[in-house]
């Protein structure tokens, strides 16, 4: 979907994201952890959105099936995992994003989550893409940290030749050697050529993957500088991972935002992109 000078444009949860629109926030823990904790964090990440008048969708699965290791906590699964996220948006008042790695997923995902997140690794599979195009939710597919940003138009064409009118690309970095990431900010020009928003993934993006071992450590210290980056080369959403005490998190624990943190960081970054916005309007 593009508006009048075709730029690329979403309508989440009737919140209009994308190219000359203020920034949008995707935020929440890894993975579903504890029922209460993750309604306070919702409603304290939706509650600083709201004051700054900006868009928010509450992120985070109900499994994940990329781990280092098998002893890896991987979630509540589907069933449990549907109904807290049906849970968070109904009392806290948002939409909700959470990851599908299979095919017959989208389709009950789609009665909960107004948009599919289609994990990096997982981004050329085709019958993945073609089953969460066809539940009409948007879509969000994260570019492999193996694919080349022009790559991804691929990707979007698989969408829409499903029916999907509402996609999103992700950038989140790209494999440097073994066991880091660096960020190439030219695929957020390349990907906003595909007239799709872009989200820059400032969390995801400081990680080291399988660096203690057993499990994904990170450089959290470097979100702030990366999301700046990632507004600055044009990303119209942004990804956050949060959660309250990130060390004791059950998934990414080495990368993730901490919540007293979120507040601050969105405030900078929301006259960060606004800034961008006028020098867009200038140029």
């Amino acid at each position: 979907m593009s508006d009048a000078t075709g730029r690329g444009i979403v309508e989440i949860a009737g919140v209009r994201a994308g190219r000359g629109r203020p920034l949008y926030i995707i935020a929440g823990p890894c993975v579903l952890e504890a029922a209460d904790e993750m309604l306070a964090v919702a409603e304290a990440l939706a509650g600083v959105c709201g004051e700054l008048g900006l868009g928010y969708c509450f992120k985070s699965s109900y499994t994940k099936d990329n781990r280092t290791s098998g002893a890896s906590y991987r979630g509540p699964g589907l069933e449990d995992g549907l109904r807290l996220l049906e849970r968070i948006g109904r009392e806290v008042g948002v939409p909700v994003l959470t990851d599908i790695h299979h095919p017959q997923e989208a389709a009950p995902v789609a009665e909960v989550a107004e948009i599919l997140q289609i994990p990096a690794f997982m981004c050329r599979q085709s019958s993945l893409l073609e089953a969460a195009g066809a539940t009409g939710r948007v879509v969000n597919v994260k570019k492999g940290q193996f694919l080349a940003p022009q790559d991804m138009g691929h990707v979007v064409d698989k969408l829409r030749a499903a029916g999907c009118g509402r996609v999103t690309l992700t950038e989140r970095g790209a494999f440097f050697g073994y066991r880091d990431l660096v960020v190439d900010y030219r695929s957020v020009a390349v990907m906003r050529q595909l007239g799709v928003p872009v989200v820059f993934d400032a969390t995801h993006s400081v990680q080291t993957p399988g660096s203690t071992g057993t499990t994904t450590g990170g450089r959290p210290e470097l979100i702030p500088l990366l999301a700046r980056c990632g507004l600055a080369a044009g990303a119209d959403i942004l990804f956050l991972e949060v959660h309250p005490e990130p060390a004791r998190a059950l998934s990414d624990s080495g990368s993730q935002l901490p919540l007293e943190a979120f507040a601050g960081l969105v405030r900078d970054l929301a006259a960060w992109r606004n800034l961008y916005l006028e020098q867009e309007d200038r140029s």
